[in-house]
């Protein structure tokens, strides 16, 4: 496993612990920081960190897109998933687009549901393809 996918796996359980316990994700973020069984991955942090700092705008798209569903309506995972693929799509230049949606992908059949990897790729998917309108 990369440590590019480790990282996403850990931003995925940072995202999935602060939305089940009701916290802000950057108090989960310092309080797994400092816990020495729960590495904390650079890019792990990255991806919290600008999921938080846009939050609103990601949101708004993947309700915009969401053909049916709600973000009340979503499976955790499946959110944090949607929210870790949008920011990479949308805002980080250096990951493959195609790559982030295949690690999302990858981990919906690892963490959710078996309808939740073809959900997260479609959605991801017509999030691609607006991309340049929402850029």
């Amino acid at each position: 496993m990369s440590a590019r996918t480790r990282a996403r796996r850990r931003a995925l359980e940072l995202l999935f612990e602060a939305g089940q316990r009701g916290l802000e994700l950057d108090q989960v973020v310092t309080m797994r920081s400092n816990d020495p069984e729960y590495p904390m991955k650079e890019y792990a942090v990255e991806i919290v960190e600008g999921i938080m700092s846009r939050r609103d705008e990601i949101d708004e798209v993947i309700s915009t897109y969401a053909q049916g569903w709600t973000i009340e309506r979503m499976p955790a995972v499946d959110l944090a998933l949607l929210e870790i693929g949008t920011w990479e799509i949308l805002f980080n230049d250096d990951v493959p687009d195609k790559a982030a949606i295949d690690e999302a992908v990858s981990l919906a059949k690892q963490f959710s549901t078996d309808d939740s990897p073809g959900f997260v790729s479609g959605m991801l998917s017509r999030i691609l393809d607006v991309k340049p309108t929402l850029i």
